[in-house]
């Protein structure tokens, strides 16, 4: 049956998305959406796949852990595959879990329930009772060599007591408390850093620090809570296997038990959730795990998990407070956007007094007043968002919000389409818009200044000193140094860093311009397509919508903001302070020039993008689709219906081996 093209369609802007947001909380470190939002699109994305089986994709997001091994580290293969665990978010499902094992193994088994820590996934291995390599778990095959900075964490063992044991490899959860999360981010709110979003996020980025020596003070710890692998030592039950590793002082996952009921496992769920807001550490859930190992290979596992163990996933922390005002916030692209200012309250481990209103559509559908008692919640950990009021608590003096009919940071009218919720300021002088695209503008996915924070950009505007980005480049020391608490040191590092910046290249560039709808992705594309700015000036539609990735509205957008004469004076006065305008793909040989390359499935020790800059560095060209021009279609594990169609056109494959040695 074909699939209709308005399914696929969705299929593969669900794996697109899944993709991104995946990349920005294991790999960046740095989530965008809720885990609740993200769990939607997945498990949608599940069900599409199941009912439309001819979409089927072996590179699919659903067909793999999220992470990636970066390449600032050395990759590390699991011998023991560092799975994810299939999430239920109600107890019928977790009932049909539960009878599902009962009826495959014929009678009821034991259980281990255990706290689910929400931190970094980890495995630590030991020869001879000493720690030997640490690493992350990456995409569950390869992860990342981390031993110098998991040495580092007090909690850990550096040598056992037992040292007759030839190998052993656990696995465990790195995380960071509460405490000390809230301590590290008063200090970077101190130096004008970034905030960390919750405590996951913290340790995570903790981990993945290139010093050691930051990660040590950071105060990281972890749990255990698997044996992956061993020599000399067998268990029969997993239990038995965690009290093993308690006898050997490992920190083992306290909140644990063993049951064979359905109604006892669900009231240890209800028990732990009830205690979640003491708990020193974060948790998001509560795993069961079959016991017993033997009945562990009678169930068996999936492509991407093992049918022997689920995770319950909690939902959102719900708190009352209340709404004590309604302020805008105005953002880079003029859009006003309404935030509660909230009596502080406790959620998911931090305190919230800010939440998002989104616009007023969202602020009337649910009445919400100033004055009201409001439910809150911080959705997947990360967003406060405001659910509804509790109507039974209103106030006769509950004040109902509109919008302002000017901006608040200009005095410019606002403007509202009829056919979009937003409110905006059309002023493109307005100093919000301003402020928000300068930070956009010197971000680390952008133009990457360092010490340029939110702060340091505000003193700037109000001493007069900035006013667009090409200002930030005639910046001097002597011009910097008067700023509040900009010593010496710090204006020299500011300038350097401002100067450094100037090389970024030109797929930086267009991101850091902050164009509607233009993404790193988008940009890199853009960057590589034209070579450089100057290119971008003369495109017309027709020519932006034949490149791949770039849609209509894309493209207008690219139109409209390269038509701009507030455009050619920004882009002319960046050049003439030095800004690089062109992209280099660095070729280093022609070796490759002239062969289009198409590439699929897993490589073995790279990623697709990094075979991708490979090939491109010796002359090659990589597309995404098979075709009769296609040269080579590089090829790994799980390689789906491009390697077939290659095949069906006679194309040559090559393996990762292959190209290495086609390039040497």
């Amino acid at each position: 049956m074909a699939v209709p093209e308005q399914i696929l369609q969705r299929i593969q802007k669900l794996r697109e998305q899944i993709d991104y947001y995946a990349n920005k909380y294991y790999n960046d470190d740095a989530p965008e959406i809720s885990d609740a939002e993200y769990d939607r699109m997945f498990y949608e994305l599940v069900a599409l796949e199941a009912q439309y089986p001819e979409a089927d994709d072996p590179t699919s997001p659903t067909k793999h852990v999220g992470g990636q091994a970066s390449a600032s580290f050395e990759k590390v293969t699991h011998d023991v595959r560092m799975g994810s665990l299939t999430d239920v978010f109600s107890y019928d499902e977790l009932r049909s879990f539960l009878a599902r094992t009962t009826e495959t193994l014929g009678y009821m088994p034991v259980y281990s329930v255990e706290c689910k820590i929400d931190g970094l996934s980890v495995s630590l291995e030991y020869r001879y009772g000493k720690l030997v390599r640490g690493s992350t778990r990456g995409d569950g095959t390869t992860g990342e060599n981390v031993t110098a900075n998991l040495l580092t964490i007090q909690s850990i063992p550096k040598t056992l007591e037992r040292n007759n044991i030839p190998f052993l490899e656990v696995r465990g959860e790195v995380y960071m408390s509460r405490s000390r999360f809230e301590a590290l981010n008063k200090e970077r709110e101190e130096n004008e850093e970034s905030l960390f979003a919750n405590p996951r996020n913290a340790a995570a980025g903790s981990l993945r620090q290139l010093d050691s020596k930051v990660t040590a003070k950071r105060g990281l710890d972890l749990f255990v809570f698997n044996v992956q692998a061993s020599e000399g030592v067998t268990f029969s039950g997993h239990s038995e296997s965690l009290d093993f590793l308690e006898q050997l002082r490992f920190p083992v996952i306290e909140e644990r038990t063993v049951l064979s009921d359905v109604d006892a496992i669900i009231d240890t769920i209800e028990r732990i959730g009830e205690k979640r807001a003491s708990l020193p550490y974060d948790i998001d859930g509560v795993v069961i795990k079959v016991d017993s190992l033997a009945d562990r290979v009678i169930l068996g596992e999936t492509a991407s998990t093992p049918r022997w163990a689920v995770a319950y996933k909690f939902p959102p922390e719900v708190k009352e407070t209340t709404l004590l005002d309604i302020v805008v916030q105005v953002g880079r692209t003029g859009v006003l956007t309404p935030n509660a200012v909230l009596s502080p309250v406790r959620l998911a481990g931090t305190s919230v007094s800010r939440a998002t209103l989104h616009n007023i559509d969202f602020i009337h559908d649910r009445d919400i007043r100033i004055g009201d008692t409001v439910y809150v919640q911080k959705a997947g950990d990360i967003i406060p968002e405001v659910l509804g009021v509790k109507m039974d608590c209103r106030s006769i003096d509950a004040k109902i919000y509109e919008m302002p009919d000017r901006c608040p940071s200009c005095g410019a009218p606002v403007y509202r389409d009829e056919n979009e919720a937003a409110t905006r300021c059309l002023n493109n002088g307005c100093p919000a818009q301003l402020l928000r695209s300068l930070a956009h503008f010197v971000s680390r996915d952008a133009m990457n200044i360092d010490g340029l924070g939110i702060q340091v950009l505000k003193q700037l505007r109000e001493a007069g000193l900035v006013h667009s980005p090409a200002d930030l480049y005639t910046l001097t020391e002597a011009a910097v140094i008067g700023l509040e608490r900009m010593g010496k040191k710090s204006a020299e590092n500011l300038i350097n860093s401002i100067s450094a910046s100037k090389n970024a290249g030109a797929n930086r560039l267009i991101y850091a311009l902050g164009i509607p709808e233009v993404g790193q992705k988008a940009a890199q594309t853009l960057a590589k397509h034209f070579g450089n700015i100057e290119a971008l000036f003369s495109a017309d539609l027709e020519t932006l919508c034949a490149i791949n990735d770039i849609g209509s509205v894309t493209a207008s957008n690219i139109i409209d903001y390269f038509s701009s004469e507030q455009t050619r004076i920004l882009i002319d006065r960046l050049a003439l302070s030095g800004v690089k305008m062109s992209y280099d793909m660095q070729v280093t040989t022609d070796s490759l020039a002239g062969k289009t390359f198409v590439l699929t499935g897993t490589l073995p020790s790279m990623t697709r993008d990094e075979a991708s800059q490979l090939i491109e560095q010796h002359g090659g060209k990589v597309t995404s689709s098979v075709s009769k021009k296609t040269s080579y279609v590089l090829a790994g594990s799980e390689a789906g219906s491009k390697l077939t169609k290659a095949e069906s056109l006679g194309i040559p494959v090559l393996s990762e081996e292959d190209l290495i040695q086609m390039l040497s």
